[in-house]
């Protein structure tokens, strides 16, 4: 079975089953297991009257199997004093659990219970339309969150990325146990899964586990068929709407997943707006002039694209004068070439973080489930550290004069 080997010390170990499922296992000495299974099938992976299925089917996933009930499988886990949950993104669909050790057992038995057996029962799936019709309204009442989805259905108009994961209220109410059933079938194989684990557990009795609950289900090709390439497309638009500040997200095309800069951009995009105080976007705007609350910037590398943010939600009136800023924070980053004082100060704050968030186990779970989804290799914090520091400011300012030039953003505006 390979491995990765640090001082010794065994980190990540990796397996895949006859059937295609893959393993991993990241060793921790916490007695407290993070488990789950990442899924390789997303909101993408619709079109038409199927549009939020996905989502659905994750919410559905938990109301009934051949042996269980909803109540049974809610109880499963957190009947022990863990805790169940899953989420749907563009690209992935992820089942997850904490618990103690002793009971990763139970999590993976039911994981494969609720993904190979689940029944959608009629009463139950007519239940949890109205928790997603819900979650919709929700949704749509947060402006702050809503905008990001506006953006992409205006960015990759007629793409299946253009449409967001909730899905249309018109879709939700349509939807049938039967349709349900068909897409979980068609999509959700094996050879696109990978269970993952972070924890104090010995990787030949997890393997054996993983045989004994996933192995007797059988691959067949996958209906995902993700060959339409995406095509940003670039507008400016502004919304009128009745809310007390002013929303408005600057966004460009970014590079992919699997792209030689998406380390470098990584690096920019946690100096430009990442969640630290000292963000350069943070201290211009906020700490400077007290225009907003919340600026930030977001990264989300896509396997076959990949999408630049910078959100603010500011002062009314102020919208274009924080605007001139952003741009002006660009323009800097492309212009002027980090001192080699200034970008050591930047890698290290990265790694720091990294070493931080990567110290929490579900972080860590759900980190390596990602990558090994993608990857089929997962690199060692080591690794990802010296990718980083290999890193020049030529790299930082090549990657803002390709990416950040006027013509290449886009601008959505939430105002009244």
């Amino acid at each position: 079975m390979p491995f990765i080997v640090i001082d010794s010390v065994i980190m990540y170990e990796y397996h895949t089953l006859p059937n295609g499922i893959r393993i991993i296992l990241s060793h921790t000495s916490s007695r407290v297991v993070y488990s789950g299974v990442y899924i390789n099938v997303g909101s993408r992976d619709e079109a038409g009257a199927d549009e939020g299925m996905a989502h659905f089917i994750e919410h559905s996933l938990f109301k009934g199997t051949e042996r269980r009930r909803a109540h049974h499988i809610l109880n499963r886990i957190d009947g022990v004093g863990g805790e169940l949950n899953a989420f749907t993104t563009k690209e992935e669909t992820a089942l997850y659990a904490t618990s103690l050790r002793e009971h990763l057992g139970r999590c993976l038995e039911l994981f494969a219970d609720i993904l190979f057996h689940s029944t959608f029962p009629e009463a139950e799936i007519e239940k949890e339309k109205d928790v997603v019709l819900e979650e919709i309204n929700s949704y749509n009442d947060s402006p702050s969150e809503l905008i990001f989805d506006q953006f992409e259905e205006l960015a990759y108009e007629g793409h299946p990325l253009a449409h967001n994961i909730l899905g249309s209220k018109r879709n939700v109410r349509r939807f049938t146990a039967e349709r349900l059933r068909r897409h979980l079938q068609a999509c959700y194989t094996p050879s696109r899964m990978v269970v993952t684990v972070a924890g104090d557990v010995r990787f030949d009795q997890l393997v054996r586990m993983c045989e004994h609950y996933f192995g007797a289900y059988g691959n067949h090709p996958s209906a995902v068929d993700r060959s339409e390439r995406p095509v940003f497309r670039r507008f400016e638009r502004y919304v009128n709407r009745h809310t007390h500040q002013a929303h408005l997200l600057l966004g460009c095309e970014a590079p992919d997943v699997y792209h030689r800069d998406k380390t470098a951009f990584t690096l920019m995009n946690n100096l430009l707006g990442g969640p630290a105080m000292n963000s350069r976007l943070n201290v211009a705007i906020r700490e400077r002039y007290g225009f907003c609350y919340t600026v930030e910037s977001q990264y989300v590398p896509l396997s076959d694209t990949g999408l630049f943010y910078i959100y603010a939600g500011v002062d009314l009136g102020a919208q274009e004068r924080v605007v001139g800023l952003i741009k002006q924070e660009l323009r800097r980053m492309a212009d002027t070439l980090l001192s080699e004082r200034q970008l050591r100060r930047v890698q290290q704050q990265f790694i720091g973080q990294m070493a931080v968030n990567n110290d929490l186990g579900l972080n860590e779970m759900q980190s390596i489930g990602k990558a090994f989804l993608n990857f089929d290799h997962v690199d060692t914090l080591e690794e990802m550290n010296a990718d980083i520091m290999g890193v020049t400011a030529a790299d930082l300012q090549r990657v803002a004069q390709e990416r950040f030039g006027d013509e290449c953003f886009s601008l959505l505006i939430y105002g009244n």
